[in-house]
């Protein structure tokens, strides 16, 4: 980056602007010619003399911009900035019971609306690591804790609930499960987002032993109880007699432990949430990503290399040239 220092110095510009304009508005230098007295014998011929003699004038002006530009002192920049980043370890921990196929939020369903949420939250993070943890009635990683926003995103638009792991809603399992990918971080904070329809029914682990567990390491948790209560119509898929999947809808009852899920935030400095539907999860992880943001601290270092130098021996140059012209090739009698 290039600046001037003293860029007043400039103004010395102007008389010499002035002067250039007064002389294309005065029609130039006229031609010459013989005088003797006040009687004018005959036109000059142009020769190449007579076509430069006003040249050293002209490098004498330019070394006054020369001289000018020096003045107003350029400068080079050099920027170098440090980044003193502060990040945040984030296991992102997704319910995928049968229970989050229940189409009361867009745009499909609890799962799919959880998903794109999920991922808009990704999008947003500069420099946290962040992983996902799965679980229905037993849980896995997804991810493990990753820079990797891109492998990060492929693999939560690839999750689906799924009749190969336990039926249930094991939150305890869960929430063990994300603390052990967390235990290990020396970052600075170390969170979960919990995100789930459903209250705890199975699983070898207590809700409230993983939470003694997240509390002895630090960790921060965020609970969202998503969808609405009561009653609702869960899609079903079956085969017709061709081999054709038919969808049909079975009554089920979904209910959020709202008391678990608040008392698993506030014992951790979290905070709950209910979500019941896509706007209100959408603005849930916006208040978290506000909550959770990564601290930046920024050095800036400049560095200044003067460039006067240049245009000064330019104009030195251009000065010395015109005196050997005037006194020379260019020389013109008195």
């Amino acid at each position: 980056m290039s600046l001037w220092l003293s860029p007043w110095a400039f103004l010395f510009l102007l008389p010499f602007v002035a002067f250039l304009g007064w002389l294309l508005w005065s029609g130039g230098p006229k031609r010459g010619y013989v005088r003797f007295g006040a009687i004018y014998f005959k036109e000059l011929a142009t020769t190449w003399r007579v076509r430069l003699k006003y040249f050293p004038d002209v490098l004498k002006i330019m070394t006054c911009v020369f001289a000018v530009l020096a003045l107003a002192r350029p400068q080079k920049a050099d920027e170098k900035v440090k980044r003193n980043i502060e990040g945040i370890d984030i296991m992102v921990t997704l319910d995928v019971s049968e229970s989050m196929l229940i189409e009361d939020m867009k745009p499909i369903n609890r799962l799919e609306s959880s998903k794109k949420t999920i991922e808009d939250f990704i999008k947003k993070r500069v420099s946290d690591r962040i992983g996902a943890v799965v679980f229905s009635g037993e849980a896995y990683t997804r991810v493990p804790l990753t820079l990797d926003y891109q492998l990060l995103l492929d693999n939560v638009a690839k999750i689906k609930t799924s009749r190969n792991i336990k039926m249930g809603t094991a939150i305890g399992v869960a929430l063990a499960n994300a603390c052990a990918r967390l235990k290990d971080s020396d970052a600075k904070s170390k969170v979960i987002i919990l995100l789930t329809d459903g209250e705890n029914n199975t699983g070898l682990i207590d809700p409230l032993t993983a939470l003694r567990i997240a509390k002895g390491y630090g960790i921060k948790i965020y609970t969202i109880g998503a969808g609405k209560d009561g009653d609702a119509q869960l899609p079903v898929y079956t085969p017709d007699i061709f081999g054709r999947m038919q969808k049909r809808y079975q009554p089920i009852h979904s209910s959020v432990n709202v008391e678990l899920l608040t008392q698993m935030a506030e014992e951790t400095g979290g905070k709950f949430f209910r979500a019941t539907d896509t706007k209100t999860l959408e603005s849930v992880f916006s208040e978290i990503d506000r909550l959770e943001k990564t601290k930046i601290d920024v050095d800036r270092f400049v560095k200044y290399k003067e460039l006067f130098q240049e245009p000064l021996w330019w104009a030195v140059l251009l000065y010395v040239l015109a005196g050997v012209l005037q006194l020379t090739v260019l020389r013109r009698g008195i």
